[in-house]
């Protein structure tokens, strides 16, 4: 006797023991003959939303089932039961994505877009949940096709019209898994570029930001424009970087950033190509224990225009992310990095998530998502984090 499928849906005000009582009474259904396959629920603003689909070899009808479920006193308060007999649909083929839409604010017509892709790409949509509302708004789905190249390359560009930000995550208990986050410090965790305020102090800014911007945009290798900003620094006294340090204000959401990480069991970690001396103070008030950068050379309280030991260029922050790695135990697969400049290129290249934060095309180019909202906290909703979760802080 081939099985009939039925669903059953029980919605109205949410009140305490809905699913309580729903699952009572379909487990005094159940046996041999009659099976639970799949349940799913849902709240909005206070209405619940509850299916469960049940499978029966025996002589149980909508009829028949609608009764007994009413018979348990789901019913009432608002709640009412609704019992449907469904046809099985044929399951669509492929493995699981988590795509991840971030913007300012998320419309129908945004959706419309993105859901037209999904379709396009011959994928489905099996969940969607509502992350955050503020201060961006951000939705993660949970996406099933054949074809994820087509999927991702047809979110892409939908993404990219409608002003979305977009991330494409294989789906599975390793995105929560991603214990290490490796942050880019200047213009990503911090607002500055540490080099640019100490060649304001030293009467050379114009010279020192015209190289920062070159080497940013990858027009000139950074270790040779690290090494040529430095040298306008020569006769610096070295209270200039406390005068340095007292100016440095991080990026909007850093601090929450870096505190719900540490609450959540990830790690954090910062790589830069500024200065040990600027930054270890800051990133020791931060607990961040984590953290690689360059060293000025300081002779007699001055500082001699070089650098001491190994530059942290490109290379090196790639070097940096695979030595943390390391050093906390987990694959690289299962890390993070944030940045926003050409020198960090490697480094999201390496990570098994790169995102590129407030970072020109060619950095996006080489990330695997990227965000334009100012709020560096917003790297969490890629980490499936929501909203309600980080101000349980």
């Amino acid at each position: 006797m081939p099985r009939s499928t039925f669903l059953v849906t029980v919605s109205g005000p949410d009140r305490i023991g809905v699913g309580a009582e729903l699952f009572h009474a379909l487990h005094s259904l159940e046996g041999d003959d009659v099976r639970l396959m799949d349940v799913a629920q849902i709240t909005i603003r206070g209405t619940l939303v509850l299916c469960a689909e049940v499978s029966s070899l025996s002589n149980l009808t909508e009829a028949s089932l609608t009764a007994a479920l009413r018979n348990r006193e789901i019913e009432g308060q608002g709640m009412t039961v609704h019992v449907e007999s469904v046809t099985p649909t044929e399951a669509i083929e492929g493995r699981r994505l988590l795509v991840t839409l971030l913007a300012p604010r998320i419309g129908a017509g945004q959706l419309e877009a993105i859901f037209h892709a999904i379709a396009q790409s011959g994928a489905t949509c099996e969940r969607i949940v509502h992350l955050a509302s503020y201060p961006v708004d951000c939705y993660e789905l949970i996406v099933i096709g054949p074809n994820h190249p087509l999927l991702r390359a047809s979110l892409t560009s939908a993404a990219e019209a409608c002003d979305l930000d977009l991330a494409v995550q294989r789906a599975g208990l390793h995105r929560r898994a991603k214990h290490l986050v490796v942050i880019d410090a200047d213009s990503t965790l911090l607002q500055h570029e540490v080099i640019d305020l100490l060649g304001e102090a030293s009467g050379r800014s114009k010279e020192v930001s015209a190289i920062t911007e070159a080497a940013m945009n990858g027009e000139i290798d950074f270790g040779e424009a690290l090494r040529q900003r430095v040298a306008l620094l020569a006769g610096l006294p070295v209270g200039v970087l406390d005068d340095v340090r007292a100016q440095l204000r991080l990026a909007p959401g850093a601090r929450t950033l870096l505190r719900t990480l540490q609450r959540l069991g990830y790690v954090p970690a910062v790589v830069s190509g500024g200065f040990v001396e600027v930054l270890a103070p800051l990133l020791a008030e931060l607990k961040v224990e984590y953290f690689k950068a360059n060293r000025l050379e300081i002779v007699d309280g001055v500082l001699t225009g070089r650098l001491g030991g190994e530059i942290v260029d490109r290379a090196g922050k790639a070097r940096a992310l695979r030595h943390f790695a390391h050093e906390v135990g987990v694959p690289l697969e299962q890390t993070v990095a944030v940045g926003d400049g050409a020198n960090d290129i490697d480094m999201l290249s390496v990570a098994g998530l790169g995102i590129a934060f407030n970072a020109k095309a060619m950095v996006q180019e080489h990330a695997d998502a990227a965000l334009s909202v100012p709020y560096l906290d917003a790297v969490l909703y890629f980490l499936g984090i929501s909203r309600e979760e980080i101000e349980a802080d």
